[in-house]
């Protein structure tokens, strides 16, 4: 079980890297002055939050090496761990692009004006001036997001990724106790979800302590 929840973890972990990693590519390409990227990158949101998370998780495990295959002419054969990380990657990024993309919107715009008249790239001001404050604007909402990408977690059981779900699957098979071992992956899960809540709470306060200034 323990290994099982280390697998949930990593999981989780590697997926929110990858989604935020993702969601700033979404983000510059819905706010790029090209408007058929930035229509396509929206329609491509849209489909991606309107679809079941489970079918995502499918398509991107069945349909992404025969993608790949038609593209490079080689199969690809990654462990369903890697998909599972693609697909849950992609499912926070669609939703956390929106967040940062209305945290972005929050930042003054002599922000950006600054940079400019100090002769600084618009990809430099972003880089260094406007992406650090938009994490304190952008928190709370991927908060609640990372909270969603952990429970989302458990669909990756149904393409053989061994994480709590799927360690629960086999233990019922041989114990006959769906029961009692679903119950303890509830508590597991849960107790996962307190200790990220209090870790949240520790990131909240670090990036409000220099709002709180004497007048």
């Amino acid at each position: 079980m323990s290994a099982a929840t280390l697998k949930t973890l990593e999981l989780a972990a590697c997926s929110l890297l990858f989604g935020l990693f993702l969601s700033l590519i979404f983000v510059a390409f819905e706010t790029t002055k090209w408007r058929f990227v930035n229509q396509s990158m929206a329609f491509i949101n849209t489909l991606l939050r309107g679809l079941p998370e489970i079918l995502v998780v499918f398509l991107i495990y069945f349909g992404l090496p025969g993608i790949i295959e038609q593209l490079t002419g080689h199969f690809v054969d990654w462990s369903a761990f890697t998909y599972g990380v693609i697909a849950l990657g992609i499912i926070f990024a669609s939703y956390a692009s929106q967040t940062i993309r209305g945290a972005i919107k929050a930042i003054a715009i002599g922000q950006w004006e600054s940079g400019a008249a100090l002769g600084l790239s618009r990809s430099y001001t972003f880089l260094n001036i406007i992406l650090p404050q938009v994490w304190r604007h952008a928190l709370p909402g991927l908060t609640n997001q990372w909270l969603v990408l952990l429970k989302d977690t458990a669909l990756v059981s149904l393409i053989g990724v061994v994480d709590l779900s799927r360690q629960a699957q086999l233990i019922t098979t041989s114990t006959h106790q769906p029961f009692t071992w679903y119950t303890i992956i509830a508590l597991i899960y849960l107790v996962i979800t307190l200790l990220s809540q209090w870790l949240i709470r520790k990131l909240e306060r670090y990036f409000t302590r220099f709002e709180k200034r004497p007048a």
